[in-house]
């Protein structure tokens, strides 16, 4: 593959989002990697972040972390962003990030019911908005309002300590069916009280909470980023809003509400949100949260390899492939930045060699890098 430097320009453009200044606008996406043993990051997980830095990355998403609610993750590695240890290995994690001239940002996570890959289950029983998995599918119990009213707070003081810590902004993982995303779903969310109902937006009220209190514990201008996707693992063609007009009534709220930038996740960048409305080269995700907003938005989705991420925890590999349509988007301001996944977790200087002019060194993806930390 190979990309002249004059067209990758558009990706090393800086970019400042409140008191956080970006030298281009590759982002790490969030990957979970399941490596904190006791739920403790430690040198290897300090090490993986810092190389990312070196190879030029302008903002790391660390992956899913979770707070500090008894059943808030699905897998027995998954880090906590809670508790003097774990939050030691956190500091260490920025420390070394910084000191490689980087900029990262922990993503703040509770899992809900859905079920690990590994077969892992919590010492206590897993909630949910309705102690559903998927659509009649039960799993667990419903959350109390005092459940949730703490899960908000919990989400708060995670926000506080990040920024306590020295990260340059922070991430709320409200995507993929996990538990914000559950609350958003009408398939998972039959509530009949403050948090439920039949509009995207009253069921977006726990979301709207949870980012206005983090917004309260981190304060102006220190940057907040909240992920969103349409499907979930649950369903991959599920749909939270059909229109713009959805959109609008799911996405303004929470961005009135704190939300700095919406980090869009897709399966494939490419692909159009609406293309009812703009065609089949119309707005994808990212752009029509921009447009219908006006926040920032990082795209996602199968970012320079050639089959899409799902495929790969069925052990499939990916051959890299060209950028063109990539940036031909962000040419065109149609979202702010765009987030690499595993791209990077085979090749931590990815946009070191794209930036050098050196792209027929990049490296495709192979499924054995899950298993490790490069």
């Amino acid at each position: 593959m190979s990309v002249s430097s004059a067209a990758t320009d558009v990706l090393f453009r800086p970019l400042r989002i409140g008191s956080l200044e970006l030298k281009n606008r590759v982002v790490m996406a969030p990957m979970t990697r399941n490596a904190a043993p006791g739920g403790i990051p430690g040198p290897a997980n300090a090490a993986y972040y810092r190389r990312r830095a070196e190879g030029g990355v302008g903002l790391i998403l660390s992956e899913g972390t979770v707070i500090d609610r008894p059943v808030s993750r699905n897998e027995a590695n998954i880090p906590f962003f809670h508790g003097a240890a774990a939050l030691a290995g956190w500091q260490a994690v920025i420390d070394g990030v910084h000191a490689a001239g980087g900029r990262m940002g922990p993503q703040i996570w509770h899992t809900g019911s859905v079920p690990g890959m590994s077969g892992w289950e919590p010492p206590v029983e897993v909630e949910s908005p309705s102690g559903l998995v998927a659509p009649g599918v039960p799993r667990g119990h419903a959350m109390t309002e005092a459940a949730i009213a703490d899960t908000v707070a919990a989400f708060a003081r995670a926000a506080a300590d990040a920024k306590r810590l020295g990260f340059d902004t922070v991430e709320i993982h409200g995507a993929h069916g996990y538990l914000i995303d559950q609350f958003f779903w009408s398939g998972t969310n039959h509530r009949a009280d403050r948090y439920g109902g039949a509009t995207i937006r009253e069921r977006a009220r726990f979301a709207a909470e949870v980012v206005a209190a983090v917004r309260a514990a981190v304060g102006p201008g220190f940057p907040l980023i909240l992920r969103v996707s349409q499907w979930k693992q649950q369903d991959f063609t599920a749909r939270l809003a059909t229109t713009p007009a959805e959109m609008t009534d799911w996405l303004l709220p929470l961005v009135e509400a704190g939300v700095d930038v919406l980090h869009c996740s897709q399966r494939r960048f490419w692909e159009p949100e609406f293309p009812e409305v703009d065609g089949e080269h119309g707005l994808n995700f990212a752009g029509w949260a921009k447009k219908l907003t006006g926040a920032k938005t990082i795209s996602v989705g199968s970012v320079g390899l050639s089959g899409e991420f799902i495929a790969a925890f069925g052990g499939e590999g990916s051959s890299a492939v060209g950028l063109d349509a990539l940036l031909a988007r962000l040419e065109r301001d149609e979202f702010d930045l765009i987030a690499v996944g595993r791209a990077l977790l085979s090749d931590p200087a990815w946009v070191e060699k794209i930036e050098t002019g050196r792209t027929g060194e990049l490296k495709g993806f192979e499924a054995s890098a899950l298993a490790e930390l490069v």
